[in-house]
């Protein structure tokens, strides 16, 4: 009864509790009590500075850098921002300009040579350089008449003369010529427009051996026409040409003996040698005639007789040090390794060095001019006794025996190959058309056969 009552008073709020009882309950809230009511933050409108951002959202040593348009760039960067960049320029700077100063350099050192010896090669040959014959002037024309002045005009533009192929590589070309089909000249220089290569080369060169040291020089390549007029330079029809074959074929004056004979500065000897398969054939001999300095390497004592002529002798030691070798050669530089490169292809190699001042020219041009002609020399004297030419013909045809050795053992090996292909195939054709009993039947045939052939063999050897 008693409950019924308190529940019907609870519905009713008799019972409520007084506030002083409702505080005291919640004790446990009273840390909550006083904070403020919460109220929406405010977002700065774009376009405020960095000053305006809460110290809670800055970073620590930040500094303020005010938004500026893209293209002004100084109202948002100091000096201090590149740093990097001021310390590398100048190394770029220095690199640009050492890289034009040394292509330049160059430049005027390969002028220099040409200027000098271009009259000695506009001598020896029709046509020098890569351009061809520049057109007469108007000048010219008006004064001597125009068949005058294209008759008299061959000379070719210093320009098209020197072909620049790389920043320390020049050449040029020369042909028409008798005896001569045509020579190759290349100018090698330092490597002025990249030092640290250059350091990097000599350092390389300071601790081993095999690498030359840099040094300028220059190398003349002349190919003889040695009696293969037609296949080098062709002519076409018509009367003058039949003329022209029918006097070729009457006629054998370009072609001389083969040999190697050789005169080369001794600090290089040991390298050539090495390097060259050519110069390997040959054997060295000092000759009295010659400085100290220089040797002669010949495959025969009598070649030396006949082409260490007077005026070879006064060119080398006028040349001195810039001298490095005069090579006569019909063979390849590297070692053969099949037959077609045993076919004799007879060539004359010319090394220099080039002097520092353009005065010292004077001492190269005596030796360079002698080569231009020594093909004259070559065609009239490079005939020699059967027996000379027996002693330098054994060496050929011990080379040419070994290679045609190699080239039968080859060829018998790929026969083999080629023959063992075929009796597979035919061996596999011939089971797939047959039956199963008839493929075991043939199987134990073909063991039986092997092993009375393995039998015999042991009865032989025993």
């Amino acid at each position: 009864m008693d409950r019924a009552k308190r529940a019907a008073s609870a519905i009713l709020g008799k019972d409520k509790p007084p506030v002083g009882a409702a505080g005291a309950s919640d004790d446990d809230f009273a840390d909550f009590a006083g904070a403020p009511d919460p109220s929406p933050a405010s977002a700065p409108p774009l376009g405020v500075s960095q000053a305006g951002v809460p110290a809670a959202f800055a970073t620590a040593g930040s500094s303020a850098v005010p938004y500026t348009a893209w293209y002004r760039v100084w109202e948002r960067s100091s000096p201090k921002d590149f740093v990097q960049e001021a310390i590398l320029l100048p190394f770029l700077v220095l690199a640009i300009l050492v890289h034009f100063w040394g292509t330049k350099k160059n430049r005027r050192i390969a002028q220099r040579w040409i200027t000098a010896h271009q009259p000695l090669l506009e001598e020896e040959y029709a046509v020098v350089g890569y351009g061809g014959p520049r057109p007469p002037s108007v000048e010219d024309v008006q004064a001597s008449g125009l068949q005058q002045a294209l008759a008299s005009e061959s000379v070719l533009e210093s320009s098209e003369v020197l072909k620049q192929r790389t920043a320390l590589e020049y050449s040029t070309y020369a042909s028409g010529r008798q005896n001569v089909a045509f020579s190759d000249v290349r100018i090698y220089l330092y490597n002025r427009h990249n030092p640290l290569s250059l350091l990097m080369e000599y350092a390389v060169s300071t601790f081993f051996d095999t690498f030359p040291t840099p040094s300028e020089r220059l190398d003349l390549v002349s190919y003889l026409f040695d009696g293969k007029e037609d296949e080098m330079v062709p002519v076409g029809g018509g009367q003058l040409g039949r003329e022209v074959k029918e006097q070729r074929k009457a006629s054998s004056a370009s072609r001389y003996d083969n040999f190697v004979w050789a005169v080369v500065h001794k600090e290089g000897m040991k390298r050539l040698r090495d390097e060259r398969y050519d110069i390997s054939l040959t054997g060295t001999k000092d000759h009295p005639k010659l400085p100290s300095w220089a040797t002669v390497m010949s495959e025969n004592a009598e070649i030396t007789e006949h082409l260490l002529t007077p005026e070879l002798i006064s060119a080398v030691e006028s040349a001195g040090d810039l001298f490095g070798h005069l090579i006569i050669s019909d063979q390849p530089l590297d070692k053969p390794l099949n037959l077609d490169d045993t076919v004799p292809q007879k060539r004359i190699f010319l090394t220099l060095r080039l002097p520092s001042s353009p005065e010292d020219y004077s001492k190269t041009r005596p030796i360079f001019a002698y080569t231009l002609r020594l093909p004259d020399l070559l065609v009239s004297v490079a005939h020699f006794r059967p027996d000379v030419m027996k002693k330098v013909r054994q060496t050929r045809d011990e080379q040419i025996r070994k290679l045609r050795r190699a080239a039968e053992d080859e060829q018998a090996e790929e026969r083999a190959v080629r023959r063992d292909r075929e009796k597979k195939e035919k061996r596999e054709a011939t089971l797939k058309g047959m039956s199963a009993e008839e493929q075991r039947k043939y199987l134990e045939k073909e063991r039986e056969k092997g092993q009375r052939k393995n039998q015999k063999r042991m009865t032989q050897k025993g």
